[in-house]
């Protein structure tokens, strides 16, 4: 509305993303997590796809906790308290993408992966661990604050705790093929100027 550019926009886990960008797919501008401080950004640049001089950080997200909507909140106030919920619980859920990555070597830290394994609940690529939740599938559920949010269906229990937490940066850059080269940089100014920080917030997200 700003720069009377329409956007259209193709969601999808950032591995995901990244494999149909370097098969050869075509989009204006990518935006992408980073995969325990792997920048799938930088990996995308170096097979030259993204433009590097138009490489940006859009935002950061914190991993929260949710559980369906009416259920009793699960402790979350410390890395023993994270703990002792898993394991009490019947079922848990995280990502296919970003942070699922994160939580398995977090429940890896903790010594508790092989015993919770078999109540992971199956969530498919580029679906919202919020969705699985809401539906009964998993008593617990573990996504960036910015995916669950706008879930219904569900309750925001809160982020991890500080020892156990993780920033997810999002990155993104203009790809090398693109015709639309003055839309998408302005997309990226706009994304990334200071009136987008209130919108940004009010999602989970703290700007870049």
């Amino acid at each position: 509305m700003a720069t009377g550019h329409k956007v259209t926009v193709a969601w999808s886990s950032s591995l995901v993303i990244q494999k149909r960008i370097a098969a050869g797919e075509d989009a204006d501008l990518i935006v992408l997590a980073d995969i325990l401080g792997n920048s799938l950004t930088e990996e995308l640049i170096k097979q030259g796809k993204l433009v590097a001089s138009s490489r940006a950080i859009f935002a950061k997200s914190g991993i929260g906790v949710a559980v369906r909507f009416g259920a009793s909140k699960p402790d979350i106030s410390s890395a023993d308290a994270v703990k002792k919920s898993i394991l009490a619980a019947k079922s848990i859920a995280y990502s296919a993408g970003a942070s699922g990555t994160y939580l398995v070597s977090m429940l890896q830290k903790l010594g508790i992966y092989d015993q919770i394994k078999s109540k992971v609940a199956t969530v498919k690529p580029s679906e919202p661990v919020g969705e699985v939740v809401a539906r009964g599938e998993a008593e617990i559920g573990f996504h960036q604050v910015s995916e669950l949010i706008p879930v219904k269906g569900i309750q925001y229990v809160g982020p991890l705790p500080p020892e156990l937490q993780n920033i997810t940066v999002y990155s993104g850059g203009i790809h090398s093929g693109t015709k639309e080269v003055a839309a998408a940089t302005a997309l990226v100014k706009f994304l990334t100027a200071a009136p987008a920080i209130p919108t940004l917030k009010k999602h989970g997200l703290e700007p870049g």
